[in-house]
């Protein structure tokens, strides 16, 4: 091909009605269309896997909204180039700034950012694919509207193939004819960067024929090559973690120890991997186990000090000793309906007798009257009412079937009797 621009960048679109898939943020009357179409955007962190639309957006504001537009990648810029931007933005009346990975700023470069921020002299987009909420400083994203990406599906995906070959001058030259996208669309994993390079790299690669023909088969042969590149480059971590978890929630330590060593050898971020098994030790041990929450809270502790190649045994422990642990998602199931309550049922007031009264009006208004310090009654217990009358009885914790969660069910139902079934 004559073009020295991948086919990913050729495509890229340059209006929100070209862009596919994100429409639960872009579509017609979706919240940030809105803001865009009012030239009113706030500063704002992008959210989502790679691939999907995040540098995109970017593009399309500045070039909507015809302000000036800075980039920086968190990977190779540094405080200086932060303060650079902020200075030339001061001159402008309207400035972006768009920062690619920013979970990647560490906590003094993020700082650099606030007083330009707060004070309107940039809007910033950050683009990441890691939860904000661990990954950006807490006084930044107050300051910024979080929206969040989704993967591509396989419907989006065949569209973008077919808006290649008919509006790609270059691959127009080829007679292409695209028979299976299954292997594309696999291989790519919602990443629609990927997918047009991959692609693109099937036409390269293909014997020459008056008529190319892309099967399944065909875009396998080539990609084999390339995979493991991929790989090494963290594009299918997605896959690759999402086994990870469902091997240790499986209570396969051997499932589990393998896709932990495929992401290892891809050279993934050790706090990334230990993020999740911390999440995991919740969600799917919890109080079945308590200590696997420990472990997996001193083990993120642990690979953060010491990193690569020596951290590797640690995960490999805790990768272990979470599937090897006994399973209960009840405190993930309970927190979950609580919170549906809470959706439903609005803000319920709190009962008079748990109120706080720190002050003689609150008192005289009978804030705290009645209510029973557990530690004045034998065994630590006095049987009161700690949820609104509207909900009273409501059960949230459904202690899981095992030899702990057994031991909290009979503790609670000697507390309560009758009252949450226990």
């Amino acid at each position: 091909m004559s073009s020295a621009t991948p086919l990913a960048e050729r495509m890229r679109p340059e209006t929100l009605d070209d862009l596919v898939g994100q429409e639960h943020l872009t579509g017609k009357g979706s919240i940030l269309r809105n803001a865009i179409d009012k030239g009113t955007i706030p500063s704002m962190i992008l959210w989502g896997p790679p691939g999907v639309g995040k540098t995109t957006i970017a593009n399309i504001v500045a070039h909507t909204l015809q302000v000036p537009f800075y980039q920086l990648s968190a990977i190779s810029s540094g405080v200086k180039d932060v303060r650079e931007v902020i200075e030339q933005a001061k001159q402008q009346t309207q400035a972006i700034l768009f920062i690619d990975e920013i979970h990647r700023f560490n906590k003094g470069q993020q700082d650099a950012l606030l007083g330009a921020v707060e004070k309107g002299t940039i809007t910033l987009i950050g683009a990441t694919t890691e939860n904000p909420s661990f990954e950006v400083n807490a006084a930044l994203l107050s300051r910024s509207q979080v929206y969040v990406l989704k993967a591509l599906t396989e419907e989006a995906m065949v569209r973008l193939l077919q808006h290649a070959l008919q509006n790609d001058s270059t691959l127009q030259q080829y007679n292409i004819e695209l028979q299976e996208t299954a292997a594309l669309i696999n291989i790519s994993g919602g990443d629609a960067r990927k997918l047009l390079n991959l692609f693109e790299l099937v036409v390269l690669s293909a014997p020459a024929a008056d008529k190319l023909v892309i099967t399944d088969q065909l875009v396998m042969s080539i990609a084999q090559k390339r995979v493991a590149l991929y790989d090494k480059q963290g594009e299918q971590h997605y896959d690759i973690i999402s086994a990870f978890i469902k091997s240790m929630r499986g209570s396969d330590p051997n499932g589990a120890v393998y896709w932990l060593a495929r992401m290892i050898e891809g050279g993934e971020d050790v706090k990334f991997i230990a993020r999740r098994m911390l999440i995991f030790a919740s969600e799917d041990i919890g109080n079945a186990n308590a200590n696997a929450l420990l472990l997996a809270n001193a083990t993120f502790d642990a690979v953060t000090k010491i990193g690569y190649p020596e951290s590797r045994i640690i995960l490999s422990q805790c990768a272990i000793y979470l599937a090897s642990s006994p399973k209960s998602n009840a405190s993930y199931m309970a927190i979950g309906d609580a919170i549906a309550t809470v959706h439903k049922q609005g803000d319920l007031p709190v009962p008079l007798h748990l109120r706080n009264a720190p002050t003689r009006l609150m008192k005289n208004l009978d804030y705290g009257k009645d209510y029973k310090y557990a530690h004045s009654f034998e065994g630590n217990f006095a049987e009161q009412e700690f949820l609104p009358d509207k909900i009273s009885g409501a059960k949230f914790y459904d202690p899981g079937k095992n030899a702990r969660e057994e031991e909290l069910r009979r503790f609670l139902r000697e507390r309560w009797k009758d009252k949450y079934g226990y």
